[in-house]
């Protein structure tokens, strides 16, 4: 007979106690990195009296998968016996009793366990689309080229052909056709037709171009982050490859120094590595613990042992310090010319899953957005009294990432909530008026890694400061990322996203949408299944997850990095390019290919793909866009 027992725990959330347990090491480390369960710990043991239970007839111990616990625990039988507070039983989510009091103190989750949220009755309020204060920013020409007015009254779309005459000619290029010339590259988003499919043999977290766009890397959860020369964007390099050598699950963030030279990158730990680019250079990365205070003590709440995590980290625009947030609710800045933290805050009421600068030129304004469901501004020339210069409020879940335009106005977000937001520094909420609200109780408690979003039960923020609110993609399972547009490319006329549904949306800037990137269709059965192993639960069907995305900051091109493959094991990168719509090329090599990390062409992955699409769709080769 297994027992279960749960009991509250005054170590931090997170933790597991584990009793003569029938799960092996590795599936409870991934529960420890996987699960929220508030403050509660579980002990799994086996009653000594039964000989029969939790094993078989011959006596061996039987172990259950992580998914088959992580079935269990979500079960709503479950859901039903637990609540927060010593465990007694509350009304379902959804229960009968419409008018109870008791809804107000529900709490959700894996478990039920989850942030208190407040009632709420009636239809979802989303926000207007397209938004009035998108279309002001559209025409202000921060944000690319404004279409004329004539071409706008009379819904005129030129086709690129026209444009380019109406370029060449140079006919009134001060007048009227100015503003075409300057939207020609603004337009061209690159299409689902990948020209490369790059497979790795583990989830691919995240991948970015340099700023001048001649580096690309890419960090998967095998502790390798990839290195390729991009310098023609077209027909990448392989360029190297460099560890993480005591990670913890996966890697979280990689960072390029301005002049590409060093690349710092993180793990569920205090420590980041910094590694050189040079492929000539084989010396192992030096290791920077940002857990140290500047006595050289290690600061409180931390463990020289266990350490803390790191989500995110970013170089400064002069390539002297590095940003961090962490787990333990912290902001870090971090000099790499004395290799000591310089400033350590701690204001945050959850972790801090995205730091980044607000300026590419001063190292002055630093953004961080956390779990607690707010970005927070800071200014390190004003922190006498260790506070946020300002607060952006607004979002009603936890934040998954946070990006700057770069010119210390413009930030955008990424939320549990389904929603990424535009702010302008101008309108930030004050420390004073702040610290009035009640900032972390709009939201659902929901488990976005295992659960779904309940869309009807969304209402906006009442103290919302955005400017823009962009809704359609699924922030879902993973720390997913967004960004803007560069200006090179775009004109920084858009704002995109990665999505839980395989797909990268690309969003003008009132808020409709610009166009998608399927990289679920396209890479559908792009590499053979390891029959010759026993699949597992959910194991026969292909999964794609983008988790980044990065648009190239001179060309119409986009890398998209993606938990991709049966099950959603393996990972790729995908490159697509703008080629208006067509879905094949008489260029060489053939677009759509596979390739392995290094490159290498996968013809036996390439056969067997489209033997399997073929042999699966009923149309033969339209399963294959052709």
């Amino acid at each position: 007979m297994m027992i279960w027992t749960l009991s509250p725990n005054p170590k931090p959330p997170k933790t597991y106690s584990v009793k003569k347990s029938i799960l092996n090491p590795s599936i409870m480390r991934r529960l420890t990195t996987e699960l929220h369960l508030g403050n509660i710990h579980i002990e799994f043991a086996m009653d000594e009296n039964d000989q029969s239970g939790g094993g078989d007839e011959a006596g061996r111990t039987t172990r259950l998968s992580t998914a088959q616990l992580l079935n269990i625990l979500a079960s709503g039988g479950l859901r039903q016996i637990f609540s927060y507070s010593g465990f007694t039983p509350g009304p379902a989510r959804f229960g009968d009793d419409e008018d109870s009091d008791e809804r107000d103190d529900q709490v959700y989750g894996v478990l039920g366990f989850g942030r208190r949220g407040p009632r709420r009755r009636g239809p979802p309020q989303y926000p207007k689309v397209p938004s009035d204060e998108g279309m002001k920013l559209m025409r202000s020409g921060v944000f690319g080229a404004d279409p004329t007015y004539v071409d706008e009254r009379m819904a005129r779309r030129k086709s690129l052909a026209e444009r380019i005459m109406w370029r060449e000619l140079g006919v009134d290029v001060y007048g009227l056709h100015r503003s075409k010339t300057r939207s020609i590259a603004q337009g061209l988003i690159p299409g689902s037709t990948p020209d490369k499919i790059i497979h790795y043999d583990a989830k691919c977290y995240s991948g970015q171009f340099s700023d001048d766009g001649n580096f690309f890397f890419s960090c998967a959860q095998d502790f390798k982050v990839r290195m390729y020369d991009t310098s023609n964007p077209y027909e990448w390099k392989y360029y190297k490859t460099v560890d993480y050598p005591f990670g913890s699950w996966t890697i979280t963030d990689a960072t390029l120094s301005p002049d590409n030279r060093f690349l710092a990158y993180s793990s569920l730990r205090n420590l980041v590595c910094l590694a050189p680019t040079d492929p000539a250079d084989s010396t192992d990365p030096t290791v920077l613990d940002l857990s140290a205070t500047p006595e050289g003590r290690v600061g409180r709440g931390f463990s020289a042992r266990s350490g803390f995590a790191v989500w995110s980290v970013r170089f400064s625009g002069d390539g002297r310090e590095i940003v961090a947030g962490t787990g333990d609710h912290s902001v870090i800045v971090y000099d790499l010319e004395t290799r000591q933290t310089v400033l350590r805050v701690r204001n945050h009421e959850d972790d801090v899953n995205a730091v980044c600068f607000g300026d590419r030129y001063s190292p002055h304004i630093l953004y961080s957005g956390s779990d607690d469901s707010t970005v927070r501004i800071w200014d390190r020339r004003s922190m006498g009294d260790r506070r946020e210069a300002g607060v952006f409020v607004g979002h009603t879940e936890g934040l998954t990432y946070v990006d700057s335009k770069g010119d210390g106005r413009y930030v955008l977000s990424n939320s549990k909530d389904q929603s990424m937001k535009l702010w302008d520094l101008r309108k930030m909420m004050s420390t004073a008026k702040f610290d009035t609200l009640e900032a972390t109780s709009y939201g659902t408690g929901f488990d976005y890694r295992f659960e779904l979003f309940p869309e009807d039960y969304y209402h906006p923020h009442p103290h919302d400061c955005s400017v823009v609110t962009f809704r359609g993609h699924k922030v879902l399972k993973t720390l997913i990322r967004c960004h803007f547009s560069p200006p090179g490319s775009t004109g920084s006329r858009y704002v995109y996203s990665g999505s839980e549904n395989g797909k990268v949306y690309v969003y003008n800037l009132d808020a409709t949408l610009a166009g998608t990137i399927d990289v679920q269709k396209v890479t559908y059965h792009s590499r053979p299944h390891k029959r010759r192993y026993a699949p597992t639960a959910g194991d026969e069907k292909w999964k794609t997850c983008v988790r980044d995305a990065s648009w190239h900051p001179n060309a119409p091109i986009l890398a998209a990095t993606s938990w991709n493959g049966w099950g959603s094991s393996t990972g790729t990168c995908t490159l697509h390019a703008w080629n208006n719509n067509s879905s094949r090329d008489e260029g060489d090599p053939p677009i759509g290919e596979g390739y392995d990390s290094q490159l290498n062409p996968l013809p036996d992955f390439q056969r067997i793909a489209e033997s399997e699409r073929w042999r699966e769709d009923e149309d033969g080769w339209d399963a294959l866009g052709y």
